[in-house]
């Protein structure tokens, strides 16, 4: 599902990244693309993860639209092929394996990125609607503290189940998860019922911010929320 801000021009998807790099992680290829910082030598990156339908195409705005001189992203493509775009797991069958596979990807890619010189503890995790998911399946589970964790406009996969397979770093993780009032694909109070299931039982740290939108990034009212996130993140650590 497309994400773009609203107002901001339709991106057209590709499925051909003669650019890229290509990983192999447990036994998925990720198409990825590294968009380097304006600060020369500076190792703080947030992975850039698109929502159903969509690819990294739909997120080349956001470099600009943050407007942190110092952030790295790494512009990230779900492995299934959907409809002219791409998704991370089967959201019209049974989703727990696609969500295993590629949350397991997801911990691949993260440890090569600490191998190449990004440092885990500057780097930042970013989702939408299934890359949402997916964000909150590596914050619950990835057993490394990350310098923090975006989710927009998703939900949270099978939460009971997250509470008692919590990583012993889960507690650590900083996270802000935004929602829409009038977002007709995610249950926004349903969400609103998993966010404090994990606040309460797994002593999750979620900011959580809901905006009079529908599915997608509410412009600047909801970047510079998540700038202003980042920005604190930061000079925590």
């Amino acid at each position: 599902m497309q994400r773009r801000p609203c107002g901001a021009a339709a991106a057209p998807l590709i499925t051909r990244y003669p650019q890229c790099s290509c990983a192999w992680v447990y036994g998925i290829m990720l198409t990825h693309e590294l968009v380097p910082a304006a600060e020369v030598d500076s190792k703080w990156l947030m992975v850039v993860l698109h929502g159903l339908g969509d690819s990294m195409e739909g997120y080349r705005w956001l470099p600009d639209a943050l407007n942190l001189p110092w952030l790295n992203y790494l512009l990230v493509n779900a492995p299934d092929d959907y409809h002219g775009g791409f998704s991370w797991y089967d959201f019209e069958d049974d989703p727990a394996p696609g969500v295993e596979r590629s949350r397991g990807a997801m911990f691949g890619l993260l440890d090569a990125q600490r191998e190449s010189g990004f440092p885990t503890g500057q780097t930042f995790q970013f989702g939408f609607s299934q890359g949402c998911l997916i964000t909150m399946e590596v914050a619950m589970r990835y057993p490394h503290q990350l310098a923090g964790c975006v989710g927009v406009s998703g939900y949270v996969h099978e939460p009971e189940q997250a509470v008692r397979e919590l990583s012993p770093e889960a507690k650590k993780q900083s996270i802000l998860f935004t929602l829409g009032t009038f977002d007709p694909i995610i249950p926004v109070e349903k969400v609103k019922g998993q966010l404090n299931l994990l606040r309460q039982d797994g002593e999750l740290q979620i900011e959580s911010k809901e905006f009079a939108k529908d599915h997608t990034i509410a412009g600047e009212e909801e970047i510079s929320l998540i700038r202003g996130f980042l920005l604190v993140q930061r000079q925590a650590l």
